[in-house]
């Protein structure tokens, strides 16, 4: 069986597609589950033909015949229809029944103070330009005198886990749309046991606050110019960092959130180096040393490392995403994030074989494992 069957088993497919309502009600040569595996490969081949990517998995329709008779590759018209009897819910919906944490209890860098480390953060995906995604998605500006970029862009905000670079709860969006506003639809993925990590474009006193009652400890960096928050200072603490309340200074009525400020610099030789600021609701410094979550928070680079993987090694450089209508765009990237999760559950799996952290596996490697094994023989049971 391939990589991506292991992980997203057909019986799953099948079960999903059901209560999608996409079960197909005839025989038809590109039943929704091939569609849907269909879906996960265009995020192998982003930038093959659909025939091209339909090639890969013919040796699972054909193996289903006991090889007695050839499959014939429809064309790409007929593809394209399947695509959108399929839709792009099931795969959002798979996504979510199967995308978890990876790391193990032994997992080296995946835990402080008993909390696993994940960190949220977004990327900006050009779709391509259709007046339909254009109204749907919208489009950045481009030089300041009202032009606007080449394509529209589906923004896309993730929590990952900082360890695995485990994807495992995404909104999608719009250009137009925040990550401010598309964190608060996360917030639902939030657990007490994790330690979120955030920029400091992410801070409001009403996120934190929505954040912080999820039971899930933060770890936030906030701005120190006008514009940041200003906590109010409550008490020193013995390792340098201090308790403060927060309130904005227009709400008096609202009770003040307790929290941990944690100030610091990085020693990289420069005369003036920047001041970091760091909002945590971990108020022990005991349970939490400042310079520990200092050095943890420098783990929510893994998330950029993350959509690199997805966006330069997996999807391609500049490549445009090739659906010409929303939601197909939408099944265009919930097949890349299923086939990215399916890469780093390989990875986890056999890090955790070996004994060693899974940075030490290479992404690539793994990207060309995965790509070999949808081209064996019975691969994709159909």
């Amino acid at each position: 069986m391939g990589v991506l069957t292991r992980v997203f088993p057909a019986a799953l497919v099948d079960e999903v597609i059901e209560a999608e309502g996409r079960t197909q009600q005839r025989h038809r040569s590109l039943p929704a589950r091939v569609m849907a595996y269909f879906a996960i490969a265009m995020g192998l081949y982003a930038e093959g033909s659909y025939e091209d990517v339909l090639a890969q998995l013919t040796d699972g329709l054909a193996w289903a015949s006991g090889w007695r008779e050839q499959y014939r590759l429809p064309g790409k018209s007929a593809i394209f229809q399947a695509r959108e009897r399929l839709g792009s819910a099931p795969l959002a919906s798979l996504f979510s029944r199967v995308a978890r944490p990876l790391a193990s209890p032994d997992t080296p860098g995946a835990w402080l103070a008993g909390r696993r480390l994940v960190a949220i953060d977004g990327m900006c995906l050009d779709v391509a330009d259709t007046p339909a995604n254009d109204g749907y998605f919208s489009r950045p500006g481009a030089g300041g005198r009202g032009e606007k970029a080449a394509f529209p862009q589906a923004r896309v905000l993730g929590l990952a886990e900082c360890a695995t670079h485990a994807v495992f709860a995404v909104k999608i969006g719009g250009y137009r749309d925040s990550e401010s506003k598309l964190a608060e639809e996360l917030l639902s993925a939030f657990e007490p046991g994790m330690l979120v990590l955030a920029d400091r474009g992410f801070f409001s006193y009403a996120l934190w606050r929505k954040a912080s009652a999820t039971g899930a400890d933060l770890l936030w960096r906030v701005r120190t110019d006008k514009g940041g928050p200003a906590p109010a200072h409550v008490q020193d603490l013995p390792d340098g960092s201090w308790l403060a309340y927060l309130q904005p200074s227009t709400d008096r009525r609202s009770t003040p959130m307790l929290a941990r400020v944690i100030d610091y610099t990085l020693d990289d030789g420069r005369d003036n180096p920047t001041v970091y600021r760091l909002l945590t609701t971990l108020t022990d410094p005991e349970q939490a040393p400042a310079v520990e979550l200092a050095a943890a928070y420098a783990q929510r680079w893994e998330i950029e490392n993350t959509f690199d993987e997805l966006k330069t090694h997996q999807r391609g450089p500049q490549v445009v995403l090739r659906s010409k209508s929303p939601d197909l765009v939408l099944q265009e990237i919930w097949g890349h994030l299923c086939c990215h999760y399916a890469i780093r559950a390989l990875m986890a799996q056999a890090a955790e074989h070996a004994g060693e952290d899974p940075d030490r596996v290479s992404f690539t490697a793994a990207l060309r494992i995965t790509r070999q094994s949808v081209a064996q023989q019975g691969a994709f049971p159909p």
